[in-house]
């Protein structure tokens, strides 16, 4: 081994810890990712306006019903255009929103 540089490894809580964090996308993130995807095709300019408007109420005061709310919309919407078009939505997308809805509950 270099000089200096030791072998650590991760092991037990830590481990699963980081890998949680890693799988896991807070909602503000995810709902400016659905924002983007709903932007890029078109979709539902009523709800964008309303997820935009939440978006800035969750910075200001970190309550994210808001945004739990327009992710259930989202989630319908998203699921719609998937049928239309499977290529359109990513399924990864479609399982984060239902995630992230299911740790709120």
């Amino acid at each position: 081994m270099a000089k200096g540089k030791t072998n650590v490894s991760r092991t037990g809580a830590a481990a699963q810890a980081s890998s949680n964090q890693a799988k896991t996308v807070n909602v503000e993130e995810l709902s400016e990712l659905v924002l983007k995807k709903l932007q890029a095709l078109n979709l539902d300019q009523g709800l964008q306006a309303d997820l935009q408007w939440c978006l800035g109420s969750y910075r200001y005061d970190k309550n994210p019903i808001g945004l739990y709310e327009m992710m259930e919309r989202a989630l319908k919407v998203l699921k719609a255009q998937r049928e239309k078009n499977a290529r359109t939505v990513s399924l990864k997308l479609l399982k984060d929103i239902t995630r992230a809805l299911e740790r709120k509950a």
